[in-house]
């Protein structure tokens, strides 16, 4: 009895001191918001104009008939996100809630998430050191109309300011970009009418439902240019966008090593710049400014220089490069003398997806000639492998890889910019003239985009071959849980993973798939000649390959055994 009331007493000072050290986690590790003397904003009212158009004063959120949404807001920092977040209150909840159900998809572990919250907390503790007060005050503003539901994760302002530097934190632990990005340009004898264009595709991805409502934002701040960005509900970062100069940005993820303490998010450099630079060199001064924990090309064209330049930036080190001739390619590795003998850049390019995406641009490049919007759309829709084989749809070697968030041509000079629309980059490009759009003073209650200039839907996203596509994506996650469950072996289960290669015959990764569902349920010859087939594919990857490898050498050993018994 003795001894049970001793383990008794341990086990209660054990409960107590973790409470004790979980309360002074929750302490040390607590971000305060920014002092804001007037916080008059969040007690704006919002009205309601017609269907999913809002206006609050000049400012305004609507969505066009193509999906996009579409919102302006004007003023100080604090002003702009109590707005925004007033706004768009349903679109910040509805994101956080996508955002964190991919999450939780990818850890399913209660426990893990648990531990995860503060192992991040830990590593972003210090991270409102690195964003500017500005910023800070805007993305403040903005979380008084988050939702309470993910409280447990920490509180409203930690959360979406954890968010901006999501990328960054997922870039460098997964040393993965989640999917590789391209970028590219001409200008003079490489444009059609000789003045500078881009294309862009963002191909990064948190789950089918976290793209769904894209938002074109539209910013004139109290300091610095107007300017517009493509991003989502709660981001008041830049991944792509373009200021009344003329000057745009576009990141590109490039190889990380593990960062060991919390810098400024990539997406706040890039705010920085499209706010406050109006040609290269000043984007190149700002970008010099902050130490940042990711590798990142950020890819900045520029109506006053007339071209386009890729400012390449690691955890240590910065380079600049410019291109030789009238036009640019930039996708997931650095070109520049700053990087030539880095051994990650080199080895990012012998064994990622990211130097075959750019011959397969130079390629589309010589091929159209001359660029225009037309075929620059073209060129971004492009689901094709060098020489323009089949090498299945969804691969990350294709500049399209049908997963993207969105697609973005932006003309400079004349301040224009393309949106691409669901599905994918195959939906209509909503075309914007910034000119236009900064020049009103009255609030809109219709779409911003000209439609004039718009780009027609892809007829592809009406083909048999992207309806197959769509059902091997389903069946893809259906073949994957069925692999994990550990089920024993269901001849309609069996179906499944022939129907998968019958989807997406080119693709590596259906053949893969394949080839793991008979693994698992111990069909080894038949794992054996899938993964046979998968080699025989374009493999995005070396690691990819090595993993099909290894499975078939598996297969093959325990095919061997069976036969021996």
């Amino acid at each position: 009895m003795t001894r049970l009331k001793k383990w008794g007493k341990r086990l209660r000072n054990l409960i107590i001191f973790l409470v004790i050290v979980v309360l002074f986690l929750e302490w040390w590790l607590r971000i305060s918001p920014p002092d804001v003397a007037d916080r008059s904003a969040w007690e704006l009212e919002r009205v309601e104009e017609a269907e999913n158009c809002y206006r609050i004063e000049n400012n305004w959120l609507l969505k066009n008939k193509q999906g996009l949404w579409e919102a302006y807001v004007e003023g100080k920092p604090f002003e702009r996100g109590a707005i925004l977040g007033n706004l768009a209150q349903e679109l910040i909840v509805q994101q956080e809630v996508y955002f964190v159900a991919q999450i939780k998809e990818m850890i399913p572990s209660n426990a893990f998430l648990y531990l995860l919250r503060y192992m991040i907390g830990f590593f972003n503790r210090n991270l409102d050191e690195y964003i500017p007060l500005e910023y800070q005050q805007e993305i403040y503003g903005e979380t008084h109309f988050c939702s309470d539901e993910f409280n447990s994760i920490g509180s409203n302002y930690e959360r979406i300011l954890n968010y901006h530097a999501a990328h960054d934190i997922g870039h460098a632990l997964t040393d993965y970009a989640v999917v590789g990005c391209t970028s590219f340009s001409g200008w003079d004898d490489k444009s059609a009418d000789s003045s500078l264009i881009i294309g862009r595709n963002f191909d990064f991805y948190v789950g089918d439902d976290f793209a769904k409502d894209k938002m074109v934002l539209f910013i004139n701040p109290e300091e610095g240019y107007k300017m517009a960005s493509i991003t989502w509900g709660g981001f008041m970062g830049v991944v792509s966008g373009m200021n009344e100069k003329g000057l745009t940005v576009t990141l590109n993820a490039a190889k990380s090593g593990l960062p060991s303490s919390a810098k400024t998010p990539i997406s706040i450099v890039a705010r920085q710049i499209l706010q406050y630079a109006q040609n290269i060199e000043e984007a190149f001064a700002i970008a010099q400014e902050y130490e940042t924990f990711v590798s990142e090309s950020i890819m900045i064209g520029s109506a006053q220089d007339r071209r386009t330049a890729i400012i390449e930036k690691s955890v240590d080190k910065i380079g600049l490069y410019l291109s030789e001739n009238n036009s640019i390619i930039c996708s997931n590795h650095y070109q520049s003398d700053s990087f030539k003998t880095d051994k990650d850049n080199l080895n990012n390019i012998a064994t990622s997806a990211s130097d075959y995406r750019q011959k397969r641009t130079e390629e589309l490049l010589k091929e159209k000639g001359k660029l225009d919007y037309q075929n620059v759309a073209d060129i971004l829709r492009d689901r094709q492998g060098i020489g323009n084989t089949d090498i299945g749809l969804g691969n990350e070697k294709a500049l399209n890889q049908l997963l993207g968030h969105h697609s973005v041509i932006f003309k400079p000079e004349q301040r224009l910019m393309w949106v691409s629309t669901a599905p994918y980059q195959l939906g209509a490009y909503v075309a914007y003239d910034l000119n236009k759009i900064f020049g009103k003073t009255e609030p809109q209650n219709k779409s911003a985009g000209t439609d004039s200039l718009l780009i027609k839907a892809d007829s592809f996203a009406y083909h048999q071959k992207f309806i197959n596509y769509i059902e091997f994506r389903k069946l893809k996650k259906e073949l994957t849980l069925i692999n994990e469950s550990g089920t024993e072996y269901d001849k309609e289960e069996e179906a499944k993973a022939e129907r998968i290669v019958e989807l997406n015959p080119d693709y590596y990764h259906a053949h893969e798939l394949a080839g793991n569902y008979y693994k698992a349920k111990q069909l080894y010859s038949k794992a054996i000649i899938a993964y046979k087939a998968a080699l025989s594919k374009e493999i995005a990857t070396k690691a990819e390959h090595d993993v099909i490898q290894s499975n078939l050498e598996e297969c093959k050993t325990e095919n061997r055994k069976l036969h021996a018994k």
